[in-house]
Formats: structure tokens, sequence, C-alpha cells
């Protein structure tokens, strides 16, 4: 019992990593997942491709893995054109971009 209480005493505060946290927000942040436009890993996608007006018309979602933090942070804040704007915290943001980076790192 003794080294039960010391250990959950020094244990972490956290049940999931920061990773983990990250990949689970960018697999699923608030109901649509990042990687349902931006690719499995950050890499971009089209999202649809239609014609308007009897012109073709394409919607693609740009890569994210390569941008600058602060460009991360400010497009997630705002939202762009087509992209929801999902309210995450300061934290979240941090983790969903540290796992983009970690898992850019890992496919290199």
């Amino acid at each position: 019992m003794f080294l039960l209480c010391v250990s959950v005493l020094y244990a972490n505060d956290s049940f999931i990593t920061s990773l983990e946290y990250g990949k689970m927000l960018y697999e699923n942040p608030r109901g649509v997942g990042c990687m349902e436009c931006h690719g499995r890993y950050g890499e971009g996608e089209r999202i649809a491709k239609y014609t308007h007006k009897k012109q073709a018309k394409i919607i693609e979602a740009p890569r994210i893995n390569n941008v600058e933090f602060k460009s991360f942070k400010i497009a997630l804040q705002e939202g762009k054109r087509v992209m929801p704007k999902y309210y995450l915290t300061a934290d979240e943001i941090a983790a969903i971009y540290e796992y983009l980076q970690a898992v850019k790192k890992e496919q290199e």
C-alpha cells in the first residue's frame, strides 16, 4: 500500500502524453478531425472537385506539417475560408502542432 501511495504522489498528473493528446485532437477535435481534410499526417489533401458555371473548381486543404507555429496558431484561432473554427485552447493547439512535428520527423 505504501508503494502505491508513493507512486501516486510522484506520478505524472496526466494519464496520456502530450503527443497522444495531440494525436487525439488532430483525429477528432470537435466532431470533424483535422485529418479529414489535411491528411493523415498534415500533408494536405483535395477536399472536393466540382463544376460551377461550367468552370472546374477544386477545394484543397493545405499542407500544415510544414508551417511555423505562429502561423499554425493564427489559422486555428481565426479559421480560414472553409475551415471551421474549433475554439481550441492554447494547450490544445500546441499539442496538435507537437504531434504533427513528431510525425513529420518520423516520416523523414
